[in-house]
């Protein structure tokens, strides 16, 4: 499959862009229109009114929207509320919900039309909005700093804001749906600079596409939620929308990844140390150019990429995604051109729900993702087998058990300054690298009485040398990896990726 590859010369801050809305009439008992929000709502975050937002796509490959302007029109906003009294009260973050990058986390779903009348009828959509406030108040709260400075959630049912828009572009214009720039601009849009209590924790945009086809783009400020809990949320508000009930309650209490008293921090924590820096630095005057790409691979190649866990003798069974994950890692160190002696450290988002005893109950609302970081030789891995860098990936991972989890729970917590241990684009750059895994995640499940999307997945990434491995949305076995990179290094990524 050729991947469709969006080229950016600027960084993630350039697209920081306010969110815009327009004057709305809507008389919804649970939605407010942005002209008329409570006095103590700071609408710094909105700079102005625009009914049009146009943006000019960066150059790219094969890409039809690279080649002119898209236009979205938005039709009206409006900050949907919860349907009922919520509590108010303060949410305490654990350690591991304010060590996350603090910005919205932004994901794209693309539905085919059906033909129904009512397709994504936003009247619809914002009632059961209300309603999955209710049980998820506090993704309708705000940020503030408790009396010590900590970073908390203020849960004052403020709402989320939810975006109507349309625009002349359809479905296939998104090609291969890399998350580019013109996949971002399907999400409201966040001015970060009024201070943390000055914008939504959630911010929603249904666009109608001339096909007939519709995206809904959700903006998730990452110390609300990570992605297990968004999509609880996601797909609890779709299920409202068809009319069932709540099946599986959000337990809102963080308390329960406190750390222990006194922390007993027993084990050398190399996932919060720096990380490898590269050995020579080419000094030049261009500015880095960086890419991102989308990479399909089909049930014969990871069958293919899996049975080279047995080449050269090798014993030891690993999984398809830490062959995948090892192929990955292996063929960007190559793209790359790292040198022998240089080492690279693979950050691994580790979801930590399975992993603690006890483990949290099914509903836990809140960020419980740890961090499996192996480290390996470039020269090394190079050289080796596949099986090689799968071997490192998987005993990173068998290293995350509840002692390890609870261990780095108190290794924050004996921190002085957590804000230091945010991971940025001076994590995952060159030589080094970051892997998120959809693959079991119920991405696909948000089915708001219309049908399946027909692709969900990130609707940007923030930096480069970070990746997601996405699965199917039509069961098909294969998966895809999207991926941001050096320019200069993708397009031989894509030839390394493929060389199975």
């Amino acid at each position: 499959m050729q991947p469709r590859t969006a080229v950016e010369s600027r960084g993630y801050d350039h697209y920081k862009v306010p969110l815009q809305h327009l004057h709305t009439n809507s008389t919804s008992k649970v939605s407010t229109p942005l002209t008329s929000v409570h006095p103590t709502f700071h609408l710094s975050f909105l700079l102005r009114s625009l009914s049009k937002r146009t943006w000019s796509g960066s150059s790219g490959i094969d890409r039809p929207l690279a080649r002119r302007k898209m236009i979205i029109n938005v039709k009206e906003s409006t900050m949907v509320q919860p349907a009922e009294e919520t509590p108010r009260r303060g949410l305490w973050n654990s350690n591991v919900d304010l060590v996350v990058p603090r910005f919205h986390t932004p994901s794209v779903y693309f539905y085919r039309p059906t033909g129904a009348p009512n397709f994504f009828d936003a009247k619809v959509l914002k009632e059961a909005l209300s309603k999955a406030l209710v049980p998820f108040y506090p993704m309708a709260g705000r940020l503030r700093r408790d009396e010590d400075g900590r970073i908390e959630i203020n849960c004052n049912a403020e709402g989320v804001l939810f975006v109507e828009a349309e625009t002349t572009s359809v479905i296939d214009d998104f090609g291969d749906f890399a998350p580019t720039l013109e996949l971002k601009q399907l999400i409201p849009t966040v001015d970060y600079s009024g201070g943390i209590s000055t914008y939504p924790l959630l911010v929603l945009q249904v666009t109608y596409l001339k096909c007939g086809g519709v995206s809904l783009g959700v903006g998730m400020q990452h110390h609300a939620a990570d992605g297990f809990s968004g999509l609880h949320f996601v797909n609890t508000w779709s299920d409202m929308a068809r009319g069932l009930d709540l099946t599986i309650p959000p337990f809102i209490d963080r308390t329960l990844l406190r750390a222990r008293d006194p922390p007993q921090s027993v084990f050398h924590h190399i996932e919060y140390q720096p990380p490898p820096s590269m050995k020579t630095v080419v000094e030049t005057s261009k500015p880095e150019i960086t890419a991102v790409s989308i990479f399909k691979l089909s049930r014969d190649q990871l069958n293919t990429l899996k049975a080279k866990a047995k080449e050269d003798g090798n014993n030891i069974s690993y999984s398809s995604y830490e062959m995948l994950a090892a192929d990955v890692w292996r063929s960007t160190s190559k793209a790359r051109g790292l040198p022998d002696d240089q080492e690279t450290k693979l950050y691994i988002a580790t979801d930590g729900r399975s992993r603690l005893r006890p483990q949290l109950p099914p509903g836990y609302f809140g960020n419980v993702i740890f961090t499996a970081t192996p480290i390996a030789v470039a020269g090394e891995m190079q050289s080796k087998p596949t099986w090689y860098a799968a071997g490192k990936i998987h005993d990173a991972l068998v290293r995350m058990d509840d002692d390890y989890l609870k261990s780095a729970l108190d290794y924050l917590e004996l921190q002085p300054d957590l804000s230091a241990l945010v991971r940025g684009a001076h994590s995952f750059r060159c030589p080094n690298l970051g892997i998120t895994s959809w693959v079991r995640l119920p991405i696909h499940d948000a089915d708001f009485g219309w049908g399946r999307p027909i692709f969900m997945g990130p609707g940007g990434i923030a930096y480069e040398g970070l990746s997601f491995i996405l699965p199917s949305s039509t069961n098909d076995g294969s998966m895809s990896i999207a991926i941001s990179l050096q320019a200069e290094h993708m397009k031989l990524f894509e030839k390394f990726i493929y060389d199975i």
